[in-house]
């Protein structure tokens, strides 16, 4: 099978041009395309007003090998076919009698390579007498997919998660959200799902994937009860509500698989055993109600608000070191006026959607503001994991037809920063629980957040009254000055990038947009530093990974980790029963 990829065509192409396009791009009779699939749409978006699709396609036609060896001599700089009859191209191809200027046009940059083969293949096969089934600690997407594959693999992995069911778990989370009740156990950071379940969906990573572990987690999500386009669309999204369900249908594979699933088990402790020559090994894990599992092999699937396990793997002599994160507010627009200023005259188009942004900003403090986890038409929730502390985040629904647009408006900051809020790897946890702190106060005291306009903030005054946008934040948002929200260094960063933001999206600084506060579980503010074959950098058996290890930001890379993790298990496993 052959790709071609960067084929460009009108928003509203014909029915027949992209077909028309793939033909006179390969030179070939209609009767040699046998058929085709669409391996990627996405859209360029820089004209607005003349927007323009961009697909790659998988070809299937009798004359692969003439195709590609031509392709090959043309890019070698020989003649483009050696019977001289070379595919119309570029400029040549727009002299040709019958060929619609928007296939000629598409034609312009296309390149044609041998379809890559995406095939997920199991590295290993659990052995017949396996003593101590591998352990995986938490079960957002990280976990999951760690869980998921180890019981593909014939391991009958036991997963133990602190918080509930996502259907309990939902329950709970709509609690904070509705009644200003928070369970500490079971909310947007705890439970089956992770905290990925309450978020955009979004399943789009810039991680470099070259054995195709991406294309192993949107199958296994369209398996699930996904829908089929994020296979091909370039920006996938799911949404909460499908999310729930994909999420107890994976639940159910790998017990039908062998794996086994314990919730509201929080793991307390590491149980670690160092051998003559001083090497530390994990023999296993004690559990919140006293008990102990035995295991050799255990992955820590933690969470990016995982604290106290952090603390835990710390105090236990598990190598942890601070890494960079962001801090700063989530920003609601109307999504009409994001749409209007991406899109133009084509927004509303259906193959489009609700528009999305991404912007930065190099402050002159010497501090980098950027847009963090975009949500178009979606809402403000609470993210909270610990009483008397305010988080904010994103999240959409797969119709993403709310309307207001949020993003995180957030700041760079790095382990010097944290010196200020304590020693030692866990200053920045001591960063973010000082910040969300104030938070809580600055909103009252129940969980409602601390608000501004975007005009108020930037001249620097408080607020009194909402404007055009109302935020939807449901705790209740308590309008004020949030001068006092965050460092000073992050204010004036934002201060700053606001104004600039503008000149990029017309309206972003418009007086009546909301800022809320505070955004800070951007990533986890830790790493859990592994070695090249996934084991903890200084205990054997243990293997950190996903987002709150410090190696995943989104559920994509976080479900790619959890597949790194269980092959790295299933290595060790066999690798010890040779």
């Amino acid at each position: 099978m052959l790709r071609l990829t960067d084929i460009k065509l009108p928003l509203d192409h014909a029915e027949g041009a992209l077909r028309e396009a793939i033909r006179v791009r390969l030179g070939i009779a209609d009767a040699d395309l046998t058929g085709y699939t669409v391996a990627r749409r996405g859209y360029d978006a820089r004209k607005r007003g003349a927007i323009t699709l961009i697909y790659a396609v998988d070809v299937d036609t009798p004359r692969e090998a003439e195709l590609l060896q031509r392709e090959q001599t043309a890019s070698d700089g020989g003649p483009g076919d050696p019977t001289g009859k070379s595919p119309p191209r570029g400029k040549h191809a727009k002299g040709q009698a019958g060929i619609p200027e928007a296939v000629a046009r598409a034609i312009n940059t296309s390149k044609l390579i041998a379809t890559p083969d995406t095939t997920y293949r199991f590295v290993a096969r659990a052995p017949a007498d396996l003593a101590l089934r591998p352990i995986v600690v938490g079960m957002g997407p990280c976990g999951l997919f760690a869980g998921l594959v180890l019981a593909q693999m014939g391991f009958r992995p036991i997963i133990l998660e602190r918080g509930k069911a996502v259907r309990e778990r939902t329950v709970d989370t709509f609690g904070l959200w509705r009644k200003k009740i928070l369970n500490p156990e079971s909310n947007v950071q705890f439970g089956e799902g992770g905290a990925g379940t309450f978020s955009d969906g979004k399943l789009h990573s810039q991680i470099t994937d070259k054995l195709h572990h991406g294309r192993k987690v949107l199958t296994e999500f369209v398996s699930a009860g996904a829908p089929e386009e994020i296979l091909y669309v370039s920006k996938p999204h799911i949404g909460t509500f499908r999310l729930v369900t994909m999420v107890e249908n994976m639940r159910a594979t790998i017990e039908s698989l062998g794996g086994e699933i314990r919730f509201s088990s929080r793991v307390d402790d590491l149980l670690v055993e160092t051998d003559a020559t001083g090497t530390r090994h994990v023999r296993g894990v004690t559990l919140a109600d006293g008990s102990q599992l035995r295991a050799d092999h255990v992955v820590m699937a933690l969470g990016h608000s995982a604290r106290d396990s952090f603390a835990m793997l710390h105090e236990r002599g598990v190598f942890v070191e601070a890494k960079p994160f962001s801090i700063g507010f989530r920003i609601e627009h109307p999504q009409s006026l994001i749409d209007q200023a991406r899109f133009g005259p084509q927004a509303g188009h259906e193959l489009l959607g609700a528009a999305d942004y991404k912007l930065v900003h190099h402050a002159g403090n010497g501090r980098s503001v950027y847009s963090f986890c975009m949500c178009p038409g979606g809402t403000v929730v609470a993210a909270a994991s610990e009483p008397g502390r305010v988080v904010t985040n994103g999240m959409s629904q797969y119709s993403r037809n709310e309307r207001n647009a949020n993003a995180g408006i957030v700041v760079g900051i790095a382990p010097e920063d944290y010196a200020a809020y304590g020693d030692g790897p866990l200053a920045g946890v001591a960063l973010q629980r000082h910040w969300e702190s104030q938070a809580f106060v600055l909103g009252g005291g129940e969980y409602e957040a601390p608000g501004q306009l975007v005009g108020d903030f930037i001249a620097n005054r408080a607020s009194t009254t909402f404007g055009a946008v109302l935020p939807s934040y449901t705790p209740g948002v308590r309008l004020g000055n949030l001068d006092e929200s965050l460092p000073r260094y992050a204010i004036d960063a934002i201060r700053e990038a606001l104004p600039a933001f503008e000149k990029q999206i017309r309206g972003f600084a418009m007086h009546d947009a909301v800022l809320t506060g505070v955004e800070t579980r951007t990533s986890s503010p830790v790493r859990i530093t592994r070695g090249g074959d996934g084991h903890s950098l200084n205990t054997r058996g243990l293997f950190p990974a996903g987002e709150g290890a410090g190696y995943a930001g989104g559920i994509l890379s976080a479900g790619v980790d959890g597949i790194k993790a269980a092959e790295a298990v299933a290595m060790s496993i066999v690798g010890a029963a040779d």
